[in-house]
């Protein structure tokens, strides 16, 4: 019961995590403009993955995509490929999940298979949280040198200078799904330990004969030509061979045998 607990719990988590990497892709507030030295002002600008905005103080929003790849920084690139992979392991990890749920029976399909599928989806919500982490990250150590350095153009007195920008609601989500994907990929592999079937474990049983172990010794057995002479010629009853006894010892002849 607490194998089926821990993957379901698992598979919600991880379900929930995937969810937000998503959300958090699309969003458009990955990084907004910086109002503390102009709280009041007509235009608010703020910048995403995919376009960038402006928001007038009229309510009036108006977005551009970026129609250059090329033209974009690297880092920013490498930021999105890694939300993009994310996503595809997480959604990819899902549908294995659903086939791998205990509680679900498909066919005849055995419980070391169930098993692997878990450790399989693990695995890849594992991955998909920490691309997703690493890929907000980069864009928050980005946006944090561009800040300082925006700052100190500030103080030096130049007046053409560009609006700072800080972190966007985009990128506490995007915190947040990863962490929830990670542990999600972690529950399921703690699941799969409980879904492996244990070796079944064979007693030896000694079985004993009720009688007395009798053992026979068999002796060389020469075969015979028919064409050997006879080595010796018996002599008299003293000379026979002596007959063993049950026990094992040997019988001599005694005296009353010559008479």
């Amino acid at each position: 019961m607490s194998v089926t607990i821990c993957q379901s719990m698992g598979f919600v988590v991880s379900a929930l995590g995937i969810g937000g990497i998503i959300a958090s892709t699309c969003m458009d507030q990955w990084s907004t403009q910086d109002l503390y030295n102009n709280p009041v002002t007509a235009v608010f600008n703020y910048q995403g993955l995919w376009r960038t905005c402006v928001r007038e103080s009229s309510g009036f929003t108006e977005c551009r995509g970026y129609f250059t790849i090329l033209g974009l920084p690297a880092m920013f690139q490498a930021v999105r490929a890694l939300m993009i992979v994310g996503i595809v392991l997480g959604i990819l990890g899902l549908f294995v999940c659903i086939f791998a749920l205990k509680c679900i029976r498909i066919g005849n399909m055995e419980d070391s298979a169930k098993a692997n599928m878990t450790l399989t989806s693990g695995i890849m919500f594992i991955v998909a949280g920490l691309c997703a982490i690493t890929g907000v990250s980069v864009f928050a150590n980005m946006l944090v040198t561009n800040f300082w350095m925006s700052t100190a153009n500030m103080y030096q007195g130049m007046q053409n200078v560009q609006n700072r920008y800080t972190f966007g609601s985009a990128l506490f989500v995007g915190w947040v799904a990863g962490g929830l994907a990670l542990v999600g990929g972690i529950m399921m592999c703690l699941a799969c330990r409980g879904l492996i079937p244990e070796e079944s474990r064979y007693k030896a049983v000694s079985y004993n004969a009720s009688g007395r172990n009798i053992s026979y010794r068999t002796g060389p057995y020469k075969v015979g030509s028919g064409y050997e002479p006879e080595t010796k010629a018996r002599k008299g009853a003293g000379y026979e061979e002596a007959a063993r006894s049950e026990d094992g010892r040997r019988s001599y002849p005694s005296k009353y045998d010559y008479v």
